[in-house]
């Protein structure tokens, strides 16, 4: 599992270090030395200038600085705000025993420019000169994360730069996956520097990146049948693409029996059961109890299905329509166990004004469905206040219908036994892994053929 720390946990972690046998000046000498590791693995020597500022970031910088000048690569450093302060800092600066140059003179000459001034630690927005020497870099490389970039939401804070690489430790923090500061801050490279364990332990962790080892896909019993395998029951308009593009994920995703009821006679695949019986008599048979409500249903009837769903306590995925009707009335949703919005249906139900990792926690706590704010920085947040933030999805998934099949996917894990959190954790991840093998020109119809190798991907993943 890969944690995601705040500036404040990570800050918590740090003073908690020494206490647990391994002091701030050896953190930081582990922290230089994985910095000077990465540029020197990813760069050929050249003319390097480190923007090193008066704090713990800047005693970083120092150290990575008198190491890559050990190995002969030409190397300056400018203290942009004077001597360090931090005392830790103010040592590491001592060892220096290179040029100290003024940042306005110096950047023009410099083939890579290392930022060493704040990292996560800045809690105001960037003075505009020191962003100033940050747009002037020709190739930038920033250490923990670059200076401007709110470490907990990913906001920017007066910086516009953007770094070809950024090099954290011990875990990356929300701003590194959260956009704009995930646009920011280029490759994110994650080095270990032997935090004690002991340390790490004193924070509760609840916030993670969404990778197969957060989750496990359900496993497939030798004795099992269809039923036990989950039977999804998907809601459908007149109008039945949008349902067909969510069964046929399902069916991809394990669900061992699929069914779309729908209001007139409509054409499936092979494997697809069809259904005109009207929502009560479905609702009296037992077997049914996952159901997939809102793709294509249409506004009001969405409406009115989400609210006997939810009256008959069925295990319910809501999109598409069902949110849309429930705009401006969010309790509505609960007894839901997964919504799904984008981010003009999330505004509609929740006009919260806060940063989106503590809007879906809000949104979640507020409906006690585990929400999914779906985009390229998709966040699953559950009422209990675990969340997750998703990374690998990419750019091609804005493609109509990619909604629908999301919400296929997480209705058959939910059908097959998953917690919530954990269904609609995995679901945004196999999404993104079947969009990535698609190339130019996917499509949402292509998306439930590529299922299954996600599927084996995220299970050899943990092999």
């Amino acid at each position: 599992m890969e944690p995601l720390l705040t500036p404040a946990q990570r800050a918590h972690i740090d003073q908690a270090a020494p206490a647990c046998g391994t002091p701030l000046a050896t953190l930081m000498d582990h922290a230089g030395r994985a910095v000077a590791h990465a540029i020197r693995r990813h760069y050929r020597p050249c003319r390097v200038l480190v923007l090193a500022g008066p704090g713990h970031n800047g005693g970083d910088g120092y150290v990575a600085a008198r190491l890559l000048a050990q190995w002969g690569w030409p190397v300056a450093v400018s203290p942009v705000l004077g001597p360090p302060t931090a005392p830790h800092a103010a040592a590491a600066c001592a060892r220096w025993r290179g040029p100290l140059v003024p940042a306005e003179t110096h950047l023009h000459r410099a083939d890579l420019v290392i930022d060493a001034m704040f990292g996560a630690g800045l809690s105001r927005d960037l003075a505009p000169n020191l962003a100033g020497l940050l747009a002037q870099a020709r190739r930038l490389i920033a250490i923990d994360m670059l200076s401007g970039i709110d470490g907990t939401t990913g906001a920017l804070r007066g910086v516009d730069a953007r770094a070809e690489r950024t090099i954290t430790f011990v875990a990356r923090k929300p701003g590194h996956l959260l956009y704009p500061g995930r646009a920011h801050s280029g490759t994110v490279l994650c080095a270990d520097i032997a935090m004690p364990a002991a340390a790490l332990a004193t924070i509760p962790v609840d916030l993670w990146r969404n990778t197969p080892s957060l989750w496990r896909l359900p496993a497939l019993d030798p004795g099992g049948h269809k039923y036990q395998r989950g039977h999804l029951t998907v809601l459908s308009g007149a109008m039945s693409g949008a349902a067909l593009l969510a069964a046929t994920a399902a069916r991809r995703t394990g669900a061992g029996l699929v069914t779309i009821a729908a209001p007139t006679t409509i054409t499936a695949p092979p494997g697809i059961i069809t259904t005109l019986d009207p929502l009560a008599t479905l609702l009296a048979d037992p077997r049914r109890q996952t159901w997939l409500c809102g793709p294509g249903l249409g506004v009001e009837r969405a409406g009115m299905a989400l609210a006997a769903l939810i009256e008959a306590r069925r295990t319910i995925v809501a999109d598409a329509d069902a949110l849309t009707a429930c705009a401006g009335a969010p309790e509505t949703l609960r007894g839901t166990a997964i919504i799904t919005p984008h981010h003009g249906e999330f505004r509609r139900l929740f006009p919260l004004m806060a940063d989106k990792l503590t809007a879906a926690r809000m949104a979640a706590a507020q409906t006690g469905a585990v929400v999914v704010y779906k985009g390229p920085d998709t966040v699953i947040a559950a009422p209990d206040g675990r969340a997750a933030i998703n990374d690998n999805a990419p750019a091609r998934l804005a493609t109509a219908g990619a909604g629908d099949v999301l919400a296929g996917i997480a209705a058959a894990l939910l059908a097959q036994g998953m917690p919530a959190f954990d269904a609609a954790c995995a679901a945004v991840w196999l999404h993104g892994a079947a969009a990535q093998s698609g190339g130019v020109g996917l499509i949402a119809e292509d998306l439930a053929d590529r299922l299954p190798a996600a599927i084996a991907q995220a299970t050899n993943s943990l092999i």
